[in-house]
């Protein structure tokens, strides 16, 4: 051949700017719109020392026409990416590179390019590719006719589609579960837009949305300006609400969101968000409002009704100081107590919302935190009413823990804790519906039983040491010593009508009342705890039986015979299994337990060949001497009906069983420890499997009038879920109410969720158990496209609400 020169080889290395060129060409096509990039950033982003690999079958030089062509068989390999085509062909004269036939491009990040024909300019300015299909790292794939690049940054896909669905494996020709098709997709490479032209979205491979014009940002721009994608609610208080969001990429480190809403009964809700970055740290600001148009829709005599311009202003941040301390906050100022709550304002929606500043240490193993806190309950009641719980709500002004944590003292471990906290309350919190003005002037109080909030300003301080170590006998005996010491600065300082509540409290039961205003508490304790564990061994199971016992001396708690000592943190006690071991049994810092006392018990844990697990533990307490805590007068009787309140406490017991094949069962009770008669149940059975998820629930729990619960609570409670096929699923639940014979919560859905897209619907009611049994109806879509958006609210009858324990 004249002016040309053949050269056939298995593999051939090609180096200068010819063959630097082919590729540089090639590399650099864009994946998708969705994918493009910046090509003169990624340019410089590749090695220019990096070395070139071409194999073909065969090397044609022409030399006359300067044209340098591979055939058979190409692969080109430079700086991790890949090219294979049937032939490839560069003119030097008009300095075009062309692949054809079968053309596979492999990104060095993984991406994969298809197509019959590429035709580029060297320098990727211009050119044109036919039958392009792009599969990308992320699981997306887009597919076009044709593509054509003009003027280095515009590339126009003609007759566009693309989805994140896998195609189907038996039928890769049959339509993926949705899909955006365009006559025209362009991508403008130096505005980072992405348009699309004539554009269609597919369901099922059925269109349900047309749209002749919409552009996104370029996917290598994370912050654009424009409109995200819509979304709608429906409630009938507030009618169809549709919320059409629009985003500004002020810079690159602060943005704004607007995000009007117009609801067809209440009228326009304006949004705002505010959110800015640091390298330390973020901070966030919403505003919110509305001029309610259809008040009456509320119930009567609610906080939503009685107001008719309702607005909220609410901000978060958190910044690190060093890699050890942070700050940060969160608070939220709104118009009235349930505006944020009716809106759904995100983030603070919550129906207890905590308002905070705070600033916290984490360094090796200590720990503080320090916060000012205020409650805020988002409810509809009115404070005129006795159920009303906002304005009964606590400032803390602050609350503080720190603990410490150091190892080989002694030969064992030392560990401090601190806390103290200040709480202000304005209004007296009791267990009875009573009037704001039966408080004030004590006319017509009585039968007040319990005060769980105590009106005025109270506070406390306290440090706690203690020190364990661990010693293992010869003879196989697991011993616990245990010394700690702690010390408490209490105050209260109760404005008038708290006192006349305390007063009337404890006359009504027979108490003292303290007549400080100021207490030091100490207390030191001297314990022992000592285990045997037993192992027994089968040729099919293991057996692990450890009894414990344990034994706690210490004198009797100071000011635990009088009203007096406010108790904030402490309110909650359950006795059962998961605390018969515990040094202290109060569930906060403001009840301490004193007087002698022994917890012994037997643990049991057990593994079998077939691959079965069980554990138990059962046991008991004993107040040996001194005054019984749990039996002293307390603001909220916390102590009474729990079963440590007697010298022998109630039995507690719990047994997990595990299976192989998905079934698990718990069950946890407390017994009268005089004749096993039950005062606490729960009991559960679980079922997980390919085939779906079961959960029962049984709940019983003995009356506790002292404790504010005047009756049984029995509740039986479950969920189902069955998938239907490796997709499509059914679920529902439900909750009934044994006591009044009331179906408390029921639901029911269906859902679809694959690699591309979810699809979740459900319906449901709740009951009110007592008064009108009013009934309340709820559904809750949602719908969820990969790498495009959501719509409505995942699980918004959560299957694991069904689940309540009773309590």
């Amino acid at each position: 051949m004249k002016g040309s020169r053949r050269l056939t080889a298995t593999a051939a290395r090609l180096a200068g700017a010819t063959a630097l060129g082919l590729l540089a060409g090639l590399a650099l096509i864009p994946a998708s719109p969705l994918l493009a990039q910046d090509l003169s950033k990624l340019s410089s982003k590749s090695n220019p020392n990096a070395q070139m690999l071409l194999e073909a079958d065969t090397l044609v030089y022409d030399n006359d026409n300067q044209v340098v062509r591979a055939l058979g068989s190409v692969q080109i390999d430079y700086d991790g990416n890949k090219l294979v085509a049937r032939e490839v062909i560069y003119n030097q004269k008009t300095r075009r590179v062309r692949a054809v036939g079968n053309v596979e491009l492999v990104e060095k990040d993984g991406n994969r390019i298809y197509a019959d024909e590429m035709d580029v300019t060297d320098d990727f300015g211009n050119g044109f590719v036919n039958a392009l299909r792009v599969e990308t790292t992320d699981n997306t794939r887009f597919a076009a006719e044709s593509a054509d690049r003009s003027d280095g940054n515009v590339t126009t896909f003609n007759n566009g589609v693309y989805t994140a669905c896998e195609p189907c494996e038996e039928n890769p020709d049959k339509a993926p579960i949705w899909r955006v098709k365009a006559k025209r997709i362009i991508w403008n490479g130096q505005e980072k837009t992405v348009r699309f032209k004539d554009a269609s979205f597919e369901l099922f491979g059925m269109p349900i949305a047309y749209m002749p014009s919409f552009s996104i940002a370029d996917p290598t721009v994370k912050r654009k300006t424009g409109f995200l994608f819509p979304s709608f609610s429906m409630r009938s208080e507030l009618g169809f609400g549709t919320r059409l969001p629009f985003y500004i990429a002020l810079a690159d480190t602060y943005d704004l969101l607007l995000s009007p809403t117009y609801y067809t009964k209440q009228g326009f809700l304006g949004e705002a968000e505010f959110r800015q970055r640091f390298d330390n740290g973020r901070y966030m600001l919403k505003m919110a409002g509305i001029q309610q148009q259809e008040r009456s829709a509320f119930d009567a005599n609610s906080v939503d009704r009685s107001v008719k311009t309702r607005y909220m202003v609410g901000t978060t941040g958190k910044f690190d100081i060093n890699p050890r301390w942070a700050f940060g906050w969160d608070i939220l100022a709104q118009s009235d107590k349930n505006f944020s709550r009716t809106y759904a304002i995100g983030n603070f929606s919550s129906m207890v919302h905590r308002s905070e500043i705070w600033l916290k240490g984490l360094n090796d193993r200590n720990y503080f935190d320090l916060r000012f806190m205020k409650f805020q309950v988002q409810e509809a009641t009115l404070d005129k009413f006795a159920a009303a719980r906002n304005d009964r709500q606590a400032w803390v002004l602050p609350n503080f823990d720190y603990t410490r944590v150091e190892d080989d003292v002694a030969g064992g471990q030392l560990t401090l804790r601190a806390n103290s906290q200040v709480i202000n309350r304005q209004i007296t919190q009791t267990s009875r519906a009573l009037l704001e003005k039966q408080i004030l002037t004590g006319v017509g109080v009585t039968g007040i039983q319990r005060i769980p909030g105590l009106a005025g300003t109270n506070g406390r301080a306290s440090a706690e040491v203690e020190w364990k170590r661990n010693t293992i006998t010869d003879g196989g005996f697991v011993i616990t010593s245990m010394l700690s010491a702690r010390g408490d600065g209490i105050f209260a300082n109760l404005n008038t009508p708290s006192q006349r509540a305390v007063g009337y409290l404890a006359t009504n039961e027979g108490w003292r009342v303290s007549k400080d205003d100021a207490w030091f508490r100490y207390m030191a304790t001297a314990g022992l705890e000592v285990r045997y564990p037993i192992l027994f061994t089968t040729g099919s199971a293991s057996h692990v039986l450890e009894p414990i016992g344990q034994l706690f001396i210490r004198p009797d708690a100071p000011h635990q015979g009088a009203l007096g000592i406010p108790n904030e943190d402490a309110q909650s006690l359950v006795f059962d299994a998961t605390n018969l071991f515990e040094r202290d049994k109060f569930s906060g810092w403001d009840r301490i337990e004193g007087g002698t006392r022994a917890n012994l018990g037997i643990r049991y844990s057990g593994t079998f060949a077939n691959g079965w697990t069980a554990q138990g533990i059962f046991g008991q307490s004993f107040h040996i001497a001194g005054k019984n805590p749990y039996a002293q007068p307390d603001f909220l009787y916390v102590g009474a009906g729990s079963g440590l309140e007697t010298r022998r406490s109630d039995y507690v017991g719990m047994m997990a069983v595990t299976t192989p094949w998905g079934l698990t069962t718990s069950l946890g009770a407390r017994l009268d420890e005089k004749d096993f008669r039950l005062r606490r149940l729960q009991a559960d059975l679980g079922y997980t499997s390919k085939f779906g998820d079961a959960t029962l629930r049984y709940t019983d729990i003995q009356a506790q009038p002292k404790y504010g619960f005047t009756r049984d609570r029995k509740e039986v409670a479950g969920s189902l879920k069955i998938n239907v096929t490796e997709d499509w699923s059914v679920f529902g639940g439900a909750a009934y109410d044994l006591v009044s014979g009331t179906l408390v919560r029921d639901s029911i859905g269906f859902a679809y969720d694959d690699e591309c897209f979810t699809f979740q619907f459900s319906y449901g009611h709740k009951r009110q158990t007592t008064g009108k049994k009013k009934v309340s109806e709820q559904f809750g879509l949602y719908l969820s496209f990969r790498t495009i958006g959501d719509f409505g609210k995942k699980d918004g009858l959560s299957l694991t609400s069904i689940n309540g324990d009773g309590n």
